[in-house]
């Protein structure tokens, strides 16, 4: 009986890839003395930081079996749209983080709307917003490069919900307070997932959408609260974002989604839809961005970077075809 308990453990994906991101960490660290500083560290955190709160939102649309598209154009759209309010028309910081995010809820309610009422095709409906959102960005902030305040300029609070600087000039040390409020978040998330109305049914939907339908479920409400979470977490990303990139450029975001998506399906959520967790999505998180950070400092060109990632990516579709197929047989 002990021996199944202990298979079972090693057999959860969510174990395998925290074993994973230890292994990476401790190669990178035995193979380049620059990787194991401390501003190395704080450095990949500020990256790690935008790219989870992406990856946590998109979760709950790749768990219904569909996929969020617009989330990296969407979250510097809304960085823009909130920055220019702030630098360029005078308001208080907070109008601008409050705009950013309902801007970010907005673009989900339309992405679940597409999807659970017109019946658009996933794909389809959020590279649409994708595309929209692109341009919406610029368009709000009239095509201008946007700098939020910086951490040390009036309005520039934000910057210590992710990274706590003290002291001035050399003897300044940053304290990536942001892992607190990102445990938090995860473990907040974690409990929604697992345990409300929401988080059930967004698996349900996942699993077999006809039949949670006829049991009384009303999928369409669902279905768009999975898309609106998503684009919710698109808004407070764009935030994490103007708080480690100095200068937000219109017209980029394009790719970021990749990261959060594919750390996502590495933790574990299933690329078909029923199966996820949002600690699972964390640790995939880690995956992709230890390899972003560590093989630059092992000496691969970017070309390299990407193809280790795609292939640790198709390993983790792999797993997942591994795991229904002993399901089909199980059952």
């Amino acid at each position: 009986m002990q021996k199944k308990k202990s298979l079972g453990i090693f057999a959860d994906q969510k174990f395998i890839v925290l074993i994973i991101v230890v292994v990476l960490y401790v190669v990178f660290s035995l193979i380049s003395k620059d990787f194991r500083k401390y501003s190395t560290m704080v450095m990949m955190l500020d990256a790690t930081y935008y790219i989870l709160l992406l990856a946590i939102g998109v979760t709950f649309p790749l768990i219904t079996g569909g996929v969020d598209l617009s989330i990296g154009t969407g979250m510097i759209c809304y960085g823009l749209t909130g920055g220019f309010l702030v630098v360029q028309k005078g308001f208080p910081t907070w109008v601008g983080l409050i705009v950013a995010v309902l801007f970010g809820l907005l673009i989900g309610i339309l992405n679940g709307v597409l999807v659970a009422i017109m019946d658009l095709p996933p794909f389809l409906a959020t590279l649409c917003t994708c595309m929209m959102t692109r341009g919406l960005g610029s368009i709000c902030a009239n095509s201008f490069a946007i700098p939020w305040p910086g951490a040390k300029a009036e309005g520039g609070w934000f910057h210590a919900i992710f990274k706590l600087t003290v002291g001035a000039g050399r003897k300044a040390m940053n304290y990536p307070v942001g892992v607190i409020v990102l445990a938090v978040i995860v473990l907040l998330m974690s409990f929604v997932l697992n345990h409300t109305r929401v988080g059930r049914y967004t698996i349900a939907i996942g699993s077999n959408k006809e039949a949670t339908r006829l049991s009384g479920v009303n999928v369409k409400a669902y279905h768009i609260t999975a898309y609106a979470i998503s684009g919710l977490f698109a808004g407070l990303a764009s935030l994490a974002y103007a708080a480690a990139i100095p200068t937000i450029q219109p017209g980029t975001g394009a790719g970021i989604e990749l990261d959060a998506i594919g750390g996502a399906i590495v933790g574990g959520v299933s690329p078909t839809g029923g199966a996820g967790s949002i600690i699972g999505t964390m640790l995939g998180v880690f995956v992709i961005q230890l390899l972003k950070t560590g093989l630059p400092y092992i000496g691969l060109e970017a070309n390299w970077q990407q193809i280790i990632t795609g292939l640790v990516l198709i390993g983790a579709v792999l797993i997942d075809v591994i795991k229904q197929r002993r399901a089909a047989l199980e059952g």
